[in-house]
């Protein structure tokens, strides 16, 4: 019943809420990397798959500039990430404006994290699993390991979420999340080449 109702009834009052308390934090976030991203924006839009596959976009705000090299390329994502996405990464701001997401039904609060589309052809039949729920913007992978983990380990950890989704289970990764959030605990370092984890190329 939870999984399947109240989880949805308590997702939508509870990102109502938030999204009317936190609106002068968003404000000030959306003013400062507009002026921070030279002109590129201030939110990040992109396809991800969500429950059963669907496709919709997901939104978030935008921690990088669309600076191009010579060869009109854009140049590697730590040359682009701000001195200002950078602190918006770290503190996870930049994934507060996917409370519209989940207003909208696209997400929940607590589910697998919403993956890129192109990886779709690459799961196996146990992976695909973890879109059987709606994808959250924090989940129980998040909550062992974040970005720290590998793919495979994951990929094992949202399909357990799937099976154990319960009010306790969100509670657990809510309370885990705000912690993390607080100690900025399991985040890459965003040096070197690039500032996003490693791509998914499939597994066994």
């Amino acid at each position: 019943m939870y999984k399947n109702f109240f989880k949805r009834v308590l997702d939508f009052g509870i990102s109502l809420i938030a999204l009317i308390i936190i609106s002068p934090i968003l404000l000030v976030v959306t003013i400062w990397l507009h002026f921070a991203n030279k002109g590129a924006g201030a939110f990040f839009f992109q396809e991800r798959p969500g429950k059963d596959g669907r496709i919709f976009k997901v939104i978030k705000f935008k921690t990088m500039t669309d600076e191009r090299g010579a060869d009109d390329n854009l140049l590697p994502d730590a040359q682009r990430l701000t001195k200002v996405g950078r602190f918006v990464r770290s503190t996870s701001l930049d994934e507060l404006p996917q409370l519209i997401n989940v207003l909208k039904g696209d997400m929940a609060l607590i589910g697998p994290r919403p993956l890129l589309v192109k990886y779709l052809p690459l799961y196996s039949k146990e992976q695909m699993r973890r879109h059987e729920v709606r994808p959250g913007i924090s989940g129980w992978a998040q909550c062992h390991g974040r970005n720290n983990i590998s793919w495979t380990e994951k990929f094992k950890l949202d399909v357990w979420y799937v099976d154990h989704c319960t009010l306790w289970t969100d509670l657990r990764v809510i309370w885990i999340t705000v912690m993390k959030v607080i100690t900025r605990a399991d985040i890459n370092n965003e040096t070197g080449t690039s500032a996003t984890i490693e791509p998914f190329n499939g597994h066994n």
